[in-house]
């Protein structure tokens, strides 16, 4: 079996493969100042929710853009696992060029999702990240990685509001049933969601106007579906995006070095 890990700042995402089905996922928060042991006792615990022995686990691969909690893990793997990690970088064999003005600053996360998009749908992509900043990551059916926007995420937006005003409480990302709200809460949560919308919708158009291009538009993360699904310019809706960019990483890096399991 095959154990992904999505590192990211609010969140550490886990994803298990028996082969090329995703058997088992959770979530986790991301704690700087939690312990490789106090990490590992958590990761196993839902290895035997899963039914799932821990010596059935062969290979490990992390992406992070949180860099103590990817070294904690990695002490974690090789202490109770035996494993040594796959870590996701830029020199990844990834099966896509990537042509940013520096490839170093290009995080792991972004380097998963637009490694799957070109993967699982053949065709550009725009993979759309709805993470603690969404990213909006485009990449060529040749497999060229050039072009990224980046903007505050959804929960972000929604503290910034309460946080930076005397009077507005803190409120849920919920979409209200109209636009036109006539009380405080309903009022935010309209601005929130339907102007992040908005934000989303004329990014992706300025984006294909741009590239002069249509291509295939996936939304992933934790609160993507809220968007994806009250937007036509959306495709799909990928929960397992960062699971399945590792997935290919991994049989990369396996079939060069000629060491992947049958």
């Amino acid at each position: 079996m095959l154990l992904t890990l999505d590192v990211g700042n609010t969140n550490i995402a886990i994803g298990i493969f028996n082969g090329e089905d995703l058997v088992g996922d959770f979530r986790m928060m991301s704690r700087t100042e939690r312990t490789a042991d106090e990490m590992a006792m958590t990761v196993l615990d839902f290895l035997h929710s899963q039914s799932i022995d821990a010596k059935d686990i062969q290979d490990v691969v992390i992406s992070s853009v949180v860099p103590p909690i990817g070294e904690k893990l990695g002490e974690l793997f090789q202490k109770y696992f035996s494993l040594e990690p796959l870590y996701v970088n830029y020199k990844a064999k990834t099966g896509i060029k990537i042509l940013a003005d520096n490839p170093r600053e290009v995080g792991a996360d972004r380097i998963v999702n637009v490694t799957a998009g070109h993967a699982l749908y053949k065709k550009s992509c725009i993979i759309i990240d709805f993470g603690t900043a969404t990213t909006f990551d485009y990449v060529t059916e040749n497999g060229e990685f050039q072009y990224t926007v980046i903007m505050p995420g959804l929960e972000i937006s929604a503290r910034a509001l309460s946080g930076k005003t005397a009077k507005l409480p803190q409120v849920e990302i919920s979409k209200p049933a109209s636009i036109l709200a006539s009380n405080t809460v309903d009022g935010m949560q309209a601005g929130i969601v339907y102007g992040y919308i908005g934000a989303v919708e004329y990014t992706i158009s300025q984006m294909k106007k741009e590239l002069k291009d249509d291509p295939y538009v996936v939304a992933t993360g934790g609160l993507g579906r809220v968007i994806a699904e009250e937007s036509p310019l959306i495709d799909l809706y990928n929960p397992h995006i960062a699971y399945e960019g590792m997935k290919v990483i991994y049989k990369n890096t396996k079939e060069i070095k000629g060491d992947l399991p049958a």
